[in-house]
């Protein structure tokens, strides 16, 4: 992460923004206090030059004669990603909006945009072949949890758009949503009879008519949770043949694919260390079990994202999107004591491991 971006730098800004949304909430402050007072700092915390048009270009324009786009972020001088402000009383819902910055980002052949009053950010894929509400990736709201609103908008700092992070998560959340239109068309509009017949072979006693009865009372919800970066392998569309490598010598770690059972068996952190976070200006813990996986009150999970998702669950409720958990970033949400009894990020140690795998 670049400069001035690092997570704790990150999530302090963030909280500022919090305040100062709640102080100018009932003020028309325009767009332009907007951003200014808003905006801007949350760019430079996620590490973007804002005076440099390399990296921050104002007012960007794909043709002399086109409205402008306000802020178009920049690698190697190129447009990555476009943000549309609007002053902070101004309702994101109101699709003018989106229709707009999407229409012309896929003009312009810029496949990341965001919309933006301030305090809500929506992220969308301006390439991807569906209607406007399914182009939506990411909708946050930075008053309403400054944790949740870090780990979305960590993925624009100029290491995670190189990465192309978005491509990797938006390419999961597309496998995910067709595998469930897939499955729940096997119940709508009624039950497969494909599905019936396995079920009726595979159940002793029941008949295809018990089978499909009971499936016709059955209410199916598949929750899937949003995918974050801890939890998937980097891919892209077209996969690199590997480079071959010199006998005796091992690949390092992707960055992404660290589990905590590694670190277990790396003797970089010991089974039952307590995890801990401050969220909502509420104690949050978990255990680290035996075999790797996370217990966060009674239940036990198989990662440190999905632990921190419930976590915050039990604090604020569920999601209002109706899934589970809260698409989290367990790495930089749980933090551990070290050996000076310092609180550190999970993050510092999985950086270790993934260090210590590149020398061997």
């Amino acid at each position: 992460m670049e400069a001035g971006a690092g997570a704790d730098g990150l999530r302090q800004t963030l909280e500022n923004v919090a305040e100062r949304i709640e102080r100018y909430r009932d003020t028309r402050i325009g767009e332009q206090n907007t951003k200014a007072t808003l905006i801007v700092p949350v760019l430079r915390a996620l590490g973007w030059n804002v005076e440099d048009l390399d990296e921050v270009h104002l007012e960007y324009k794909f043709k002399s004669q086109d409205k402008p786009v306000d802020y178009a972020l920049m690698l190697q001088r190129k447009p990555v990603l476009f943000i549309e402000a609007k002053g902070l009383d101004e309702d994101l819902n109101d699709r003018r909006w989106a229709s707009q910055i999407v229409s012309y980002a896929a003009v312009a052949g810029v496949e990341w945009v965001m919309l933006t009053n301030g305090d809500g950010y929506r992220i969308y894929n301006a390439h991807a072949p569906v209607a406007l509400d399914e182009k939506l990736f990411r909708s946050i709201q930075i008053s309403g949890d400054a944790p949740e609103a870090a780990d979305a908008l960590r993925l624009l700092t100029k290491d995670e758009l190189r990465r192309k992070s978005l491509q990797t998560l938006w390419q999961a959340q597309s496998i995910d949503n067709r595998v469930r239109q897939a499955v729940e068309a096997l119940f709508e509009p009624e039950p497969s009879p494909w599905l019936v017949r396995r079920l009726a072979r595979s159940i002793e006693g029941l008949s295809p008519g018990d089978v499909r009865a009971a499936l016709s009372r059955a209410r199916i919800t598949l929750d899937f949770p949003a995918a974050d970066l801890a939890g998937l392998p980097e891919v892209s569309a077209v996969k690199p043949t590997p480079t071959p490598k010199p006998a005796g010598t091992r690949q390092a770690a992707t960055r992404y694919d660290v589990t905590v059972k590694q670190l277990l068996e790396a003797g970089l952190i010991a089974p039952g260390a307590q995890l801990r976070q401050r969220y909502l200006g509420r104690d949050v813990t978990a255990t680290i079990e035996a075999d790797g996986r996370v217990r966060v009150g009674g239940e036990v999970y198989n990662s440190l994202s999905i632990a921190a998702g419930a976590a915050r669950v039990a604090v604020k409720g569920p999601p209002p999107d109706g899934r589970s958990y809260y698409q989290t970033n367990g790495w930089t949400f749980w933090e551990y004591a070290d050996r000076d009894g310092k609180q550190q990020p999970m993050e510092a140690l999985r950086k270790r491991y993934l260090s210590d795998r590149s020398s061997v």
